[in-house]
C-alpha cells in the first residue's frame, strides 16, 4: 500500500496548480495514504468489530482513490501515463484483498 501511494504521488507532483488539480491532488494524497494508516490501526484493533470497521475504511479510501485515478486519466493532464495501468491494477488488487479480508473477518466473527 505504501508503494501504491508513493507511485500515485509520482503523478500528483506533475499536475498543474489550477484549482481543479489542486483539489484533486489534496484529495488523492489523503485517500491513497489513508489505507496504510488505517491498516496499521486495524492490526491493533480492540475487537473483531473494530478490526472490520477499520478495514472497511481502508476499502472506502481505496475505492475513492480508484475514482480519482480515473479522473486524472480522463482529464488528460500531461502526466507520466505509463503509470496508470500499474496504479489501476494495484488499486484493484488492494480492493480485492480488503474485500476478502473483511468477508473472512465477518465469517470468523459469527
Amino acid at each position: 500500500m505504501i508503494d501504491f501511494a508513493l507511485k500515485l504521488n509520482d503523478i500528483l507532483v506533475t499536475l498543474p496548480n489550477d484549482d481543479f488539480a489542486k483539489n484533486l491532488k489534496g484529495q488523492l494524497v489523503r485517500s491513497s495514504a489513508s489505507p496504510s494508516f488505517n491498516y496499521g490501526e486495524a492490526q491493533s484493533a480492540e475487537s473483531r468489530k473494530d478490526f472490520i470497521h477499520k478495514m472497511q475504511i481502508c476499502l472506502k479510501e481505496l475505492r475513492e482513490t480508484f475514482v480519482g485515478i480515473k479522473i486524472i486519466e480522463g482529464a488528460r493532464y500531461q502526466v507520466p501515463d505509463n503509470l496508470f495501468p500499474w496504479l489501476k491494477n494495484e488499486n484493484n488488487q488492494l480492493i480485492s484483498i480488503f474485500v476478502k479480508s473483511i468477508e473472512t473477518a465477518r465469517k470468523n466473527n459469527q
